[in-house]
């Protein structure tokens, strides 16, 4: 989390002791000693958001909701009302009320407080686990159309109500696995891209038009709307090879966004190219 804005984002819930400690577990995860991913997670301190944290939730449910009602994958839609992702308050990561209580029974998956970014190898664990690492603290209210790192809003609201959906699950899953077997720095390139232009900023074709699943776009009402209806995007067909071949940049709209025509067709790349990777065959000739 940037520092910048400590005081608004809310730093006291991640800041104590056991944010530190699981923070630096995290940045160790995968030297000898530290290899427990679980030991990254935190609890969520629910405690701790403001009723302007609250406030801030609920203005952007209901910005993005009003949007994406006809504009967002109908998957990710029904995800959302399958995880039970209600407008009136932060949701909870814990107990009966919590969104995985909904989730586990659909997919396995399950989300997990950590206390801010965590590496790319910790993150991978996590996803290979079936556990989506969970930004707990959300934006402050004059940066609520757009911050550059993750919060609660973008993951919560934009990422997991995918995880509902069994098809999608499991390419994400094995995603992880890839990902974090892969020690070739070509490979980790080409992995990093297709999460971006997947997970992050995908579009797929529903109903003979285009239509938002990935999170950057889910919860962004500026980039949403600009990834649709502006024509200055490229919208191209999604293709395994192309997309690991195409760099992105992170500061601005997304130039270029991939269509799929399906979250089968998605499952289905990532199985071909993760048993490059998991068998050993991957090579950059063969990619």
């Amino acid at each position: 989390m940037a520092n910048s804005m400590s005081g608004s984002l809310n730093h006291a819930m991640i800041d104590g002791p056991q944010g530190r400690a699981a923070q630096e577990y995290a940045n160790r995860f995968g030297e000898p000693g530290f290899g427990d991913i679980t030991k990254a997670y935190i609890g969520q301190n629910y405690a701790g958001y403001t009723e302007e944290n609250q406030e801030t939730w609920r203005i952007l449910y209901d910005r993005q909701m009003e949007f994406l009602a006809d504009n967002a994958s109908r998957v990710y839609l029904d995800g959302a009302a399958s995880i039970k992702l209600v407008r009136d308050y932060i949701p909870f990561l814990e107990g009966p009320k919590s969104v995985n209580t909904f989730l586990m029974p659909l997919t396995g998956w399950q989300s997990k407080a950590v206390p801010g970014y965590l590496p790319a190898k910790a993150f991978f664990a996590c996803l290979a686990r079936r556990e989506f690492p969970t930004t707990i603290v959300i934006r402050p209210k004059q940066s609520i159309d757009y911050l550059p790192e993750p919060d609660i809003f973008h993951d919560i609201f934009g990422h997991v109500p995918l995880h509902a959906d069994p098809v999608f699950a499991d390419f994400l899953q094995t995603y992880g696995k890839a990902a974090l077997t892969a020690d070739d720095p070509h490979h980790t390139e080409r992995l990093a891209r297709l999460f971006w232009f997947t997970v992050e900023f995908g579009l797929i074709r529903e109903g003979g038009r285009n239509r938002l699943y990935g999170s950057g776009l889910i919860s962004s009402p500026g980039e949403s709307k600009h990834a649709l209806a502006s024509p200055s995007v490229d919208r191209r067909p999604f293709d395994l090879e192309t997309v690991c071949g195409t760099s992105f940049e992170i500061d601005h709209y997304q130039p270029i966004l991939y269509v799929l025509d399906s979250f089968e067709q998605l499952r289905d790349a990532m199985n071909t190219y993760a048993n490059r990777i998991l068998e050993g065959k991957g090579s950059k000739a063969a990619a």
